[in-house]
């Protein structure tokens, strides 16, 4: 269940990402109003997956799956560049979110 929850906190930290671009600078009221509730749900799941996980590896996946979320949405949806040197660095951050998981003894 924690692993779950984790999961679901770090598609809430790449929404949070997404709706802080596109308040622009918290000037538009409604992308404000849902990064700081997809915001709040992330750090919530957070905190409640981390009853049972370690600390270091919930945080490291959690921020794993916000980071390389968020750059791959970018690519796709916000046309950020897909350098291959940028998509190695990303598969690399996945590789240590799913090495996490397999390590863990949870």
């Amino acid at each position: 269940m924690a692993w779950a929850l984790l999961g679901i906190a770090g598609i809430l930290e790449i929404a949070f990402a997404f709706c802080m671009k596109w308040s622009e600078g918290f000037t538009r009221l409604t992308p404000a109003l849902f990064t700081i509730a997809t915001g709040l749900s992330s750090v919530f799941l957070l905190s409640i997956s981390l009853r049972t996980l370690p600390v270091g590896t919930g945080y490291a996946v959690w921020t794993g799956i916000g980071a390389a979320g968020t750059a791959i949405l970018g690519m796709v949806v916000l046309g950020d560049s897909a350098a291959p040197t940028r998509v190695l660095c990303i598969v690399l951050i996945l590789a240590g979110v799913v090495g996490l998981k397999f390590v863990s003894g949870n």
